[in-house]
C-alpha cells in the first residue's frame, strides 16, 4: 500500500524510528563513523551521514519525529477559515475581473494572505480538506436570449434538419 492510499507508518513505529536515530545520536557523538553507525542500526549509510549532518546543524531536536508526512497543513485553523471567507467572497474581491477561481489564483491568494507556498496539487488538496471541489462553469454568452433560442429551435432548425437525399435513385 502506498502513502497516498492511507500506507505509511503509525504513531508507533515514527516513535520507533526515532528512538533508532536518537540512539544513533548517542553513537555519533561517540565519535563512531557513519559505517559503524549504518552497520549497528542495520541502516544505509546514507541514513547515517544524514543523521550525523542533522545533529550537527539542529542538536537532537533535528532528529525528532516531525508526524505524518504529507498530512500536515502549513496553514492553522484560522488561516484556514479566513481563506474560506476569500474564496467566498469570490476572485473580484481580490482584483480578478472574472469570477472564476482557478487553483494559480488561489495558490497566489495564499501566498499574499499568509506567506505560505503551495503546488498547484497541493492548493488542490488544500481545498478539498476544506470542502471545496473543482468545478467547470458552463460558459455562456451574457447576451445569451432564451426566447429568441427557442423561437429558432420551433423555427429554423426543422428547415435545417430536413431530411438529407441519398445519392441513390429513390
Amino acid at each position: 500500500m502506498r502513502y497516498g492510499e492511507g500506507g505509511g507508518l503509525t504513531a508507533a513505529e515514527r516513535a520507533r524510528r526515532e528512538q533508532v536515530r536518537l540512539a544513533a545520536a548517542d553513537l555519533i557523538e561517540a565519535g563512531a563513523s557513519d559505517r559503524e553507525v549504518a552497520r549497528r542500526f542495520r541502516v544505509s549509510r546514507m541514513s547515517a551521514n544524514r543523521w550525523r549532518r542533522a545533529l550537527a546543524a539542529g542538536g537532537r531536536a533535528a532528529l525528532a519525529s516531525k508526524g505524518a508526512g504529507g498530512a500536515r497543513c502549513k496553514l492553522t485553523r484560522a488561516q484556514l477559515r479566513e481563506l474560506e471567507a476569500v474564496l467566498e467572497a469570490g476572485p473580484a474581491a481580490q482584483g480578478w475581473e472574472d469570477q472564476c477561481w482557478t487553483l494559480a489564483r488561489v495558490t497566489e491568494v495564499i501566498w499574499r494572505r499568509f506567506g505560505a507556498e503551495y503546488t498547484l496539487a497541493g492548493a488542490d488538496l488544500l481545498l478539498h480538506r476544506i470542502g471545496w471541489s473543482v468545478q467547470f462553469p458552463a460558459r455562456q454568452a451574457a447576451e445569451r436570449d432564451e426566447a429568441a433560442i427557442a423561437a429558432w429551435r420551433q423555427e429554423v432548425w426543422p428547415v435545417v434538419k430536413e431530411r438529407r437525399r441519398t445519392w441513390a435513385p429513390g
